[in-house]
């Protein structure tokens, strides 16, 4: 029998984590939800994502297969939440320079057409076809996945705790968490600097501040340090006409691949090396130098400027993997802390909500418990 009790549920944090399972929780009746953030709703790392929803470099298959069960939601997700939510749609395209970066990327597409990721290698030819602009130089190997998207996540974010409020979640800004009220082993309260929520369940949706704010009653959340640079530009022309995001090797001014995906507004965001790489420099010389290169694949970016954008901090637990669900010691905090939660956002709101409704546990998440580092 379904319990009738409304659960009081404070979640911490309004990144793309914390607005998907606000807006999860808003479907369902008996509760009612809090949200508190710190600064402004994906202020934090979901506003210096790069935001390529995929599963493309997501080992072993578990964790793929995760990933690729939270893309095809996002497509859901546009259906229920009936507003833009800032999805770029068109697949991800890269290509390779190098005999060793070629046979590397054959590899690879072969390994995920394998797990029946729709994916595939392509000519150069065929490269121009779905991108006619394109410069690319030589190309020893180039490949195609057409199911990748980028997201606005400020729109995603946004439309959510629309929903949410009309559902009437409360959302507080500039309201740091500084302590929780412990009773018989479980948070009975969630204090901030002005005010004290009382609760049934906390959920630790922030990001890279979840360590610290955990140690406040002893439960170590073990994270690495990610620091990283996603560069802006000013407006353009349209750069990209049929794909959503390009991945382009490196070549003799800059050693590192780049990868580049276009705003609604014309805008540019452009990033380095791999999605995890360790980047520090956010100069404007080092902004120039990456819109530099990729001006000379793609012409039609013209006199766009580039804008250095402060270094921002991914959320990274210490293996890689997603830490999913109830603490032990405390067992009415939840915990959501995830690289890639642009991509795994849909998945782990429905997800969560069920178990933290429903108190079921999800088989999907047994491998990304916190126990794991017991």
């Amino acid at each position: 029998m379904l319990s009738t009790k409304t659960k009081k549920i404070v979640i911490i944090g309004a990144g793309i984590i914390g607005a998907s399972i606000a807006y999860f929780l808003s479907l369902r009746s008996h509760n009612n939800v809090v949200v508190l953030e710190r600064e402004t709703p994906g202020s934090g790392a979901s506003g210096h994502s790069f935001a390529w929803v995929n599963a493309f470099g997501k080992d072993p298959r578990d964790y793929h297969t995760l990933n690729r069960r939270s893309l095809d939601m996002w497509y859901r997700m546009e259906h229920h939440l009936d507003t833009d939510i800032g999805i770029h749609y068109g697949g991800e395209m890269r290509w390779e320079n190098t005999k060793e970066g070629a046979l590397q990327l054959q590899q690879r597409i072969r390994k995920l057409q394998g797990w029946g990721y729709p994916c595939q290698l392509i000519s150069r030819d065929e490269m121009l076809e779905l991108e006619p602009g394109i410069n690319p130089g030589n190309v020893e190997s180039a490949s195609y996945s057409n199911a990748d998207i980028h997201v606005e996540t400020d729109k995603f974010i946004s439309a959510c705790f629309t929903r949410t409020q009309a559902s009437g979640t409360d959302i507080y800004t500039q309201s740091s968490v500084i302590d929780f009220e412990i009773q018989n082993d479980k948070i009975v309260a969630v204090k901030t600097e002005d005010n004290e929520f009382t609760c049934d369940i906390v959920v630790l949706a922030n990001g890279t501040d979840m360590t610290k704010l955990a140690s406040l009653v002893d439960i170590h959340i073990p994270q690495q340090f990610s620091p990283g640079i996603i560069i802006k530009s000013t407006s353009c022309d349209t750069v990209l006409e049929n794909i959503a995001i390009l991945h382009a090797p490196s070549n003799d001014e800059y050693k590192q691949h780049i990868h580049l995906r276009q705003l609604y507004d014309g805008s540019l965001r452009i990033g380095q090396g791999t999605q995890e790489g360790i980047n520090r420099d956010d100069s404007q010389q080092h902004a120039d130098v990456l819109l530099s290169c990729a001006k000379a694949f793609l012409p039609a970016i013209g006199n766009a400027s580039a804008i250095a954008t402060p270094m921002g901090y991914r959320p990274m637990p210490l293996d890689g993997f997603p830490i999913i669900g109830y603490t032990e010691s405390l067992p009415n905090m939840y915990v959501a802390l995830m690289h890639s939660g642009v991509t795994l956002a849909p998945l782990i709101g429905e997800m969560s909500t069920m178990e933290i409704m429903d108190d079921v546990r999800i088989d999907w998440f047994e491998p990304y418990r916190l126990d794991r580092f017991n």
